[in-house]
């Protein structure tokens, strides 16, 4: 890789796609590189000096905070402070080990195979660890534990929760105490009011349409929510971040390093990846986090054969495309090519309607032999199956077609299970045997 080029191609994808501002951030045979293109800020009739974008400005980055999560879980699993294997009611006994997910542990819920679904609703609870307990006791699983693959978010807050419990202090604090103090990270936080001081401004997200002015939009994550996604970091920060993963740090010991960058047996995050570790996606040699946020995006790849770390933050809500033609032009590792193939008829038995946690994923008829899929009565997407079950995505706003999605079948062969977005969801009433 050669980082004048990436710099260079990064100016014309952010013209292109139409992003506010980007920062782009690489380790290449241990030197560290970095460029920033564009505004923290647009949409004021006179621009403020804290409009301008630095490579020190904070930057939303959305679920790449859980790789932060996950890293501060294993360094105290190094310390022999947290047991990865021990039941999670062991840490908050509130839940009880009988419980539906008193007996998960947290290697599973940092690989996503917890059987937690994506979100918790509002619980209306006014402290963190309330909010963990009453999403787990109210909350029906996708399945059971190790069955297989299904994102969620509420489980990186139950992580979070896990910490807190471990550490004494509130996750932000062990945040903070394990990953920032040591790695002289500044990291700031959605909702934080620093944006008047330059060294931590966080800049702004915008909604990007083509043929319109971005526009900035508010984070709306929740303060109970954040260890599944409240960090702002600079692409800077992203590059220390991702040499704990490389164990530059010395936070984390190389056999727990390992697992952290191998793909958990039976965690197949369709559409999202090629596998799933402790913490990270896994993308061929590549292994790293992706995360948006109210209008930003922040991307993070490591290379553990070469040493190479790349991280890039845009604050646009185009900011995944942008991503993705960056990252298929230099290899560094994209969502798993699922989308080709064949066109097929509708898989029979498919329509309906899937739960995950509180969403509803509604399957139905559209023309052309198509179908359609809504959220929670929202219109979705536009679904074109493929053979194998898969199905290809095109979003009803903004006519994207990077997604992709499959069916399951269960144990009678009917369809009973659909997974997008790398989560799963379960039929709300048992399919029809074959």
């Amino acid at each position: 890789m050669d980082f004048a080029q990436m710099s260079r191609r990064l100016d014309e994808l952010v013209v292109s796609r139409g992003v506010p501002g980007a920062q782009v951030a690489v380790l290449l045979e241990g030197r560290r590189s970095s460029a920033v293109v564009g505004v923290a800020r647009q949409g004021r009739a006179e621009p403020l000096a804290g409009d301008v974008l630095t490579e020190s400005a904070k930057v939303p980055v959305g679920s790449v905070t859980k790789a932060c999560t996950a890293a501060v879980a294993l360094a105290l699993a190094e310390e022999q402070d947290l047991e990865l294997d021990e039941p999670i009611s062991e840490y908050l006994p509130e839940l009880g080990r009988d419980t539906a997910y008193g007996a998960v542990t947290t290697r599973q819920l940092l690989s996503h195979t917890s059987g937690l679904p994506s979100d918790a609703a509002d619980t209306g609870a006014t402290s963190p660890r309330r909010h963990v307990l009453t999403a787990c006791r109210t909350l029906t699983p996708v399945g059971a534990p190790n069955e297989g693959f299904s994102y969620s978010n509420i489980g990186y807050v139950v992580v979070g929760a896990v910490i807190e419990a471990v550490t004494g202090m509130s996750w932000r604090e062990s945040v903070d105490a394990v990953l920032g103090k040591p790695l002289g990270l500044d990291l700031a936080h959605v909702g934080d009011t620093r944006a008047d001081v330059p060294d931590v401004a966080v800049a702004v997200g915008h909604a990007v349409r083509p043929g319109h002015p971005a526009l900035p939009v508010r984070q709306s994550l929740s303060e109970l929510d954040a260890p599944a996604g409240a960090i702002a970091a600079s692409a800077l920060d992203l590059l220390t971040l991702g040499g704990v993963f490389l164990g530059a740090e010395e936070l984390i010991g190389e056999d727990l390093l390992l697992e952290a960058r191998t793909p958990v047996s039976g965690a197949e995050p369709f559409g999202m990846a090629d596998g799933w570790g402790l913490g990270l996606a896994v993308h061929g040699e590549w292994v790293g986090h992706d995360g948006t946020g109210d209008g930003t995006s922040a991307h993070l790849r490591v290379h553990p054969a070469s040493g190479a770390v790349v991280a890039l933050t845009t604050n646009g809500s185009t900011g995944l495309h942008l991503w993705q033609e960056f990252a298929a032009e230099f290899g560094l590792g994209t969502r798993a090519a699922v989308g080709h193939g064949a066109q097929v008829p509708a898989p029979e038995g498919c329509l309906g309607d899937y739960l995950n946690g509180d969403l509803v994923y509604s399957v139905t008829e559209a023309a052309g032999g198509r179908l359609a899929l809504a959220v929670d009565g929202e219109d979705y997407a536009e679904l074109t199956p493929l053979d194998g079950l898969r199905f290809a995505l095109r979003d009803v706003d903004t006519d994207d077609t990077s997604q992709t999605g499959r069916f399951l079948t269960g144990p009678g062969g009917g369809v009973d299970r659909v997974q997008v977005g790398g989560r799963l969801a379960r039929r709300r009433c048992p399919a029809p045997t074959a």
